[in-house]
């Protein structure tokens, strides 16, 4: 009888451990986006985002040292990108890149509860070292979410600096470059000479967010990655966290991790969430 009383206490212990783990799933908010790409666009639908959707210029371009005073044409490396797999229920892609002239790029975005986790893994397959400085994975087009034009997107848009979290309308200016319009935001460790050809702020990042607060102030659209190069407010209404690579010598590989953040307007949640995904980056503070 001990026997028995033993393996039924030893069931229904196991019963109470199923209900608790089946519970703490059901807690666990549910991915709603769907992503889908086509023609270098990748689209994400959710309805949560102002008209239900997200464009991303996915990916843009790969970049040589010396940027920020060179042709855009000489400094850019050709690449072609090609969708090689979709999950069925649209939460999952995967890529392959292809650039000049010998880098491979295996790559994909999957969708998380707070917004979307890109993972690339950059391999040189050639003999001779490639200089690919840097790269533009996402140009996220923040129009419609902010419901903003060119001329006033500034106000909802934020990074961090030593003086915490400021929108881009209070933040100085520069407004002299090979290329007008828009402006470049860098950590203390990027030269000014690898940067985008477009203007520089003179202050300088203390940490990889850059963000953007919706149209109706209910949600906070934000990117980072885990090596940054330089954060940039471009020319399309557009928002970009750009990743320092620091070229590929012959068969080396290196790994490289972007989040974009879709979460409610606290910014002291999305710090957290930074510090999480990247502990090794800087900090920010609000």
């Amino acid at each position: 009888m001990g026997w028995i009383r033993i393996r039924g206490d030893l069931l229904a212990a196991v019963v109470l451990l199923l209900w608790g783990l089946m519970g703490a799933i059901a807690d666990e908010p549910v991915p709603s986006m769907r992503l889908s790409w086509t023609n270098n666009l990748l689209t994400v639908h959710d309805a949560r985002l102002p008209g239900g959707r997200l464009e991303v210029w996915y990916l843009e371009a790969f970049l040589k040292p010396g940027a920020h005073d060179r042709d855009w044409n000489e400094t850019r490396l050709s690449h072609r990108t090609e969708l090689l797999h979709v999950t069925p229920d649209g939460q999952e892609l995967r890529f392959r890149t292809r650039v000049d002239p010998s880098v491979l790029v295996l790559h994909e975005v999957r969708v998380e509860p707070d917004g979307l986790d890109l993972r690339f893994l950059l391999s040189n397959e050639g003999t001779n070292a490639v200089p690919v400085q840097w790269f533009q994975p996402a140009c996220i087009r923040v129009a419609e979410f902010t419901g903003c034009g060119q001329s006033n997107y500034t106000r909802k848009s934020f990074v961090f600096t030593a003086k915490g979290r400021r929108t881009l309308d209070r933040i100085r200016r520069t407004e002299t470059a090979r290329y007008l319009g828009g402006q470049v935001y860098l950590p203390p460790w990027t030269a000014e000479a690898d940067a985008n050809p477009r203007p520089i702020s003179p202050d300088r990042l203390a940490s990889g967010l850059i963000g953007c607060v919706s149209r109706d102030g209910k949600w906070i659209l934000a990117t980072a990655s885990d090596q940054t190069h330089e954060l940039f407010e471009g020319v399309y209404v557009c928002l970009h966290s750009d990743p320092l690579i620091g070229g590929l010598k012959p068969g080396e590989s290196k790994r490289l991790r972007q989040r974009l953040y879709l979460v409610p307007n606290n910014p002291d949640e999305l710090v957290r969430r930074y510090r999480r995904d990247f502990p090794s980056r800087p900090s920010a503070t609000p």
